[in-house]
């Protein structure tokens, strides 16, 4: 099937089985490999990205729903060569170790903050629920999004 995609503002046209997962097409034939595959079950959430400006679990999603979305992919947050102030805020406050998780948790946080007004910390563990880390303790990803939802 054709799928039309624009991701990071750019128009992508591809021919996948209807099948293909969106991470596949991201990671695979678009070659964005910031979108990392954990579980494959929709569990850890290091596959987030925004598609049409909501966090989704990209292993999730099949190319036919993605077809016409607007997909927004850790690779396309920063304004050149200037982070995302939630990039900077988990920069500052080393809320990564190994990385794996942080394209995803980032890419949550995002829309966590985008999405509520003033979170508190407590709501911040909420909100990312749905995402795994196995090195940090979350401490300093919360800590993190305190201080990005203040410059965001």
């Amino acid at each position: 099937m054709a799928v039309k995609l624009n991701v990071n503002s750019v128009e992508h046209t591809l021919e996948v089985p209807s099948n293909t997962l969106l991470s596949e097409i991201l990671r695979d034939h678009l070659n964005l490999t910031g979108t990392h595959i954990g579980c494959d079950t929709s569990q850890c959430g290091a596959c987030v990205v925004h598609m049409d400006g909501k966090s989704i679990k990209s292993c999730t999603v099949l190319a036919a729903q993605a077809d016409g979305a607007d997909v927004t992919t850790i690779e396309g947050i920063a304004n050149g060569g200037e982070l995302h102030p939630m990039q900077e805020a988990f920069r500052n406050n080393h809320a990564l170790q190994c990385g794996f998780c942080t394209p995803g948790m980032i890419m949550s946080a995002i829309d966590l903050v985008q999405s509520n007004d003033k979170l508190s910390a407590q709501e911040i563990r909420e909100g990312l629920d749905g995402n795994f880390c196995r090195c940090t303790g979350y401490h300093n990803i919360v800590k993190a999004v305190l201080e990005a939802q203040e410059q965001m």
